[in-house]
């Protein structure tokens, strides 16, 4: 289920990524969940904008040696 997030001023989409989504890597998903502000640099505050579900990765195969 996907959530809103209300910009503050000098958001950017990566920076919201980062501190929503846990990961810069997740900005194109979040670009793509708001096409309407896909020409947004910096946003200015009180902009609502959709937080898209992000499915959790399975670390426990690349933290575990091949000898565990």
């Amino acid at each position: 289920m996907s959530t809103t997030y209300k910009t503050k001023s000098g958001d950017t989409f990566d920076s919201i990524a980062f501190n929503e989504l846990g990961a810069v890597k997740y900005t194109e998903e979040l670009m793509k969940a708001n096409p309407d502000y896909i020409s947004t640099v910096i946003f200015s505050s009180g902009v609502a904008l959709t937080l898209p579900d992000i499915e959790e990765e399975d670390t426990t195969a690349s933290s575990t040696p091949p000898w565990a």
